[in-house]
């Protein structure tokens, strides 16, 4: 079952340090030894292996960049016009100022827009302009953002302060000891903390995410906002993941709290490589005072994706859609589990909902749902991110196949089964415990 794809990931952990570009794609972090690892081919909520065995994603969706799909027909015409008239030239593209243009009028409190190609260039972008702006070093943070040294120095602080914001254990190797004390972590809803790092530290800038596993509580975003103004402090929301999925821009408008910086990925260009900060022009004109340049920020297919992601996202309401089929999903995880006398802990906001099981086996069944839910034809696990090409057929197909499933994890539980008997490899790896 699935050869193919096995055999190649095994030569690329001989080629490639960790096997993948991307902890999230381990294939060890799905079915150890049994995941197809590869795809040949993607279009609409489906994936095609090396094997050329179709499977429908109702897992992680190219871990959430494809909210409209893969493979979104008119996108796709955007970025292959692109790529006939040419991707790159000594000039710059006019697609980049189209796109500053755009972001701006979904963002009427910023000013100015700097484009990259990836969360983490995005986030650091963000970090060196913020920096330069206030004039101090100290970065007080909640959540993730991205693999750069300013952000896992974090590490070097009390030996592992991004555990309760990750995953345990990121080791800070290779980052500068003589960053410690830079990044000071604090929890989400948590105020008196932050109060206190900005009270005791010569704190210049915050950078969270402005929604984690659960909302704001007790105004606390607006209290950030607050204490960011009257410290003259510069406020970053991080909408890598968050932003375009329940709102047509930053989920800060929800909560009617703005930043005066922001970033947005992953959704923006549907599969395609652009990342974008924006913000107030007394901020990013701190951006001249320091060195931030890169050859393909100025490619051209990011920004014409972009554009056209946004087209289609603002004609379709794609991210009411996609809350909608989210909800769905939720429902029916927490249906199902009740009818197999099963409890679950359903977190995340909808369009990115993911669930645990409460028992000391949870990654087994985890592993467990991988393994039967791949042999009928899914690539699954316990997360769902869900896009404009899933719907309730393919949320029916599911929820019977899962059943099933779910049987034999109960009759475990029940002590009628050992899931150690059931598992065909090892157990899956524990991975990020955060929005994504």
């Amino acid at each position: 079952m699935m050869r193919k794809g096995q055999d190649l990931y095994k030569k690329a952990k001989t080629l490639i340090p960790g096997g993948t570009m991307l902890l999230s794609k381990r294939p060890e972090m799905f079915l150890p030894e049994l995941w197809p690892s590869y795809f040949s081919k993607s279009k609409g909520c489906k994936v095609w292996d090396l094997d050329g065995k179709e499977l429908i994603d109702m897992s992680i969706m190219g871990i959430g960049t494809n909210t409209l799909g893969y493979g979104n027909d008119e996108v796709d015409a955007a970025v292959i016009e692109t790529v006939k008239n040419g991707n790159m030239s000594t000039l710059n593209c006019p697609e980049e100022v189209y796109l500053a243009e755009k972001l701006i009028e979904l963002n009427p409190w910023a000013d100015m827009v700097r484009l990259a190609r990836s969360g983490g260039e995005a986030n650091a972008i963000a970090i060196r302009i913020a920096r330069a702006a206030s004039g101090r070093d100290k970065v007080a943070i909640c959540g993730y953002h991205g693999w750069h040294d300013w952000y896992l120095s974090a590490n070097h602080n009390a030996g592992d302060d991004l555990s309760s914001h990750l995953l345990p254990g990121l080791s800070p190797n290779g980052v500068p000891k003589d960053l410690k004390n830079t990044v000071l972590p604090f929890h989400y809803n948590n105020y008196e903390e932050l109060e206190s790092l900005v009270n005791d530290n010569d704190v210049g800038v915050i950078k969270m995410e402005v929604v984690r596993n659960f909302g704001p509580e007790d105004n606390f975003l607006q209290k950030v906002r607050d204490l960011a103004t009257s410290k003259n402090i510069v406020l970053i929301f991080d909408e890598c993941t968050s932003g375009f999925r329940e709102t047509f821009g930053g989920i800060y408008k929800k909560y009617g709290v703005e930043p005066d910086m922001a970033m947005f990925g992953k959704t923006i260009g549907n599969g395609y490589a652009l990342t974008a900060v924006v913000g107030k022009k007394s901020v990013m004109e701190a951006a001249q005072s320091t060195f931030i340049s890169s050859t393909f920020w100025t490619e051209r297919i990011g920004p014409t994706a972009a554009l056209a992601t946004l087209k289609v996202m603002e004609q379709t309401k794609s991210w009411e859609y996609i809350t909608a089929i989210g909800n769905d999903m939720r429902n029916g995880w927490e249906k199902l589990a009740s009818s197999h006398n099963l409890e679950i802990n359903v977190s995340g906001i909808p369009a990115l909902s993911t669930y645990g099981f409460k028992s000391p086996n949870a990654l087994a069944y985890k592993t467990l749902i991988a393994q039967e839910m791949l042999k009928k034809g899914f690539l699954a696990s316990t997360n769902f991110y869900a896009s404009t090409a899933h719907n309730q057929s393919y949320l029916e197909q599911y929820f019977n196949e899962l059943d099933t499933v779910y049987g034999l994890i109960s009759e475990c539980e029940k002590g009628n089964k050992k899931i150690e008997d059931l598992l065909e490899g090892p157990i899956c790896h524990g991975g990020f415990s955060r929005l994504n």
